[in-house]
């Protein structure tokens, strides 16, 4: 059997009991690492499972699925993924791949940034379509993302933004000279989020968003020390969020009383908020 089994938001008490009972099952236990990262380091993992967790990277599951799924028919073997185990295509694949071999399935799901950015206080139902935005470079800053945020602010829909995350990335050289040597991670803020949105909308002026749109930081969403700040996306920019992982939600104009109430008890700014409220949403105190 192959589980697939979602680790949740925060540390290693996150499992669900059933993952657990999957885990510790297991022959062999690999852990993704590549579209989200835990709070905790995989040796908290190994010690509360009881079992050697084997990290899997980018290449190991995309290239070599094979030996996660070698003799899976015969014995159980244990893929952790970080949140949800279908928040990421990847996963999809690697199901697909189990069956065509025969490999039975299981999935034990969990919490992940797209359910519990429900914390918030924006209502789940009022999102539109979910956007990734990734690091802009010297040469490629894509806008794609543009179009699904314009589509999403038509309808008066909130939209989550997934902030870039880069884990064992090469440089051009060490890519080219086929050097296994890796950039440090790098993890993208709301501030660099913002910023990018902002360029983007300076370049298409469609009015999509702007300056003095109402949007909400988070970080570290589940844990003991997360942050929820809202605000307009000028005020984000200068907001500590601290460590990772960060998310971003532009705020929509069809927005519900409850839900400018819980906005307000984490504003950046209140008096600043309530005149945005006011302004563009008919809401008052």
């Amino acid at each position: 059997m192959l589980y697939i089994i979602g680790l949740g938001l925060s540390d290693e008490r996150d499992i669900t009991v059933k993952g657990l009972e999957a885990v510790r099952s297991s022959e062999r236990v690999y852990l993704e690492s590549y579209t989200s990262i835990l709070m905790v380091d995989k040796q908290r993992l190994e010690d509360f499972y009881g079992k050697e967790v084997t990290i899997a990277y980018r290449e190991t599951v995309e290239s070599c699925s094979d030996e996660i799924l070698k003799d899976a028919d015969k014995i159980n073997v244990s893929f952790l993924v970080v949140g949800d185990p279908y928040g990421a295509t990847t996963h999809t694949d690697l199901v697909i791949r189990a069956r065509e071999l025969g490999v039975p399935v299981k999935t034990i799901h969990n919490a992940s940034i797209m359910n519990a950015i429900g914390a918030t206080g924006l209502q789940l139902y009022a999102f539109g379509q979910t956007i990734s935005m990734v690091f802009f470079t010297e040469s490629w800053r894509p806008d794609s993302f543009y179009d699904r945020v314009k589509e999403n602010s038509t309808i008066g829909l909130h939209t989550l933004c997934l902030l870039d995350i880069k884990v064992r990335e090469q440089s051009m050289e060490n890519m080219m000279r086929n050097r296994l040597i890796y950039e440090p991670p790098r993890y993208m803020t709301v501030n660099e989020a913002v910023e990018q949105l902002l360029e983007i909308e300076e370049k298409r002026q469609e009015k999509a968003y702007t300056e003095d749109t109402l949007a909400v930081g988070v970080s570290r969403v589940g844990s003991d020390d997360q942050v929820i700040r809202a605000g307009t996306l000028r005020q984000l920019l200068t907001v500590d969020f601290g460590k990772p992982l960060h998310s971003l939600v532009i705020v929509g104009h069809r927005l519900h009383l409850l839900e400018a109430e819980v906005l307000r008890e984490n504003a950046v700014d209140l008096e600043g908020l309530n005149l945005v409220l006011r302004r563009d949403y008919g809401i008052d105190k």
